[in-house]
């Protein structure tokens, strides 16, 4: 597909706009929307992926934070390489490894918005996997084990222990 504006070079930006129930679609090459960039959310001077998602997630409101104003975004600095929150949300990348611990606070409602978690799974290899997936299952199982005891539901609980010590066994045994 090539871009509506100039028709000569590949389309590589795809929009969709629904107002009243009225769709619209744009397909525009990277040149074009520098050059319409005004028209789209959130990218004043150049055309940027980032800005237009920082724009849509809206990085520097996130509802529910302490730390929704922004003179709090700016006083939050790393201590390690003095970027600040501010600084993030413009350029969407960390300066080290302790901006993680620095703008935790702010990254769990952001990740919880946009992963629906703030804990990654991934996939699980299937030559190596079967050890992990009964360590899962075991963490799941002492979790479901303290909810029962805690209910006071010990013949549940009973056999949970008895699962969990099985799959301790088979664990051992690979």
């Amino acid at each position: 597909m090539f871009c509506q504006e100039c028709g000569k070079r590949p389309a590589t930006l795809h929009f969709t706009k629904i107002v009243n129930g009225d769709k619209t679609e744009v397909h525009i090459c990277e040149s074009c929307a520098r050059e319409k960039s005004e028209g789209i959310p959130g990218t004043p001077n150049s055309f940027s992926i980032h800005n237009l998602l920082s724009g849509l997630l809206d990085f520097n409101t996130l509802p529910g934070s302490a730390l929704s104003n922004s003179n709090a975004s700016q006083s939050i600095r790393c201590e390690n390489c003095g970027l600040t929150y501010t600084q993030f949300s413009k350029i969407g990348r960390f300066g080290c490894s302790s901006c993680y611990t620095t703008f935790a606070d702010r990254l769990d409602p952001l990740l919880k918005r946009v992963h629906s978690s703030t804990v990654h799974s991934g996939k699980i290899p299937k030559r190596s996997g079967g050890q992990i997936k009964c360590k899962r299952e075991i963490e799941q199982l002492r979790r479901d084990l303290q909810t029962y005891i805690e209910q006071e539901e010990f013949e549940s609980a009973a056999e949970l222990r008895d699962r969990i010590r099985e799959l301790e066994r088979q664990i051992a045994d690979m």
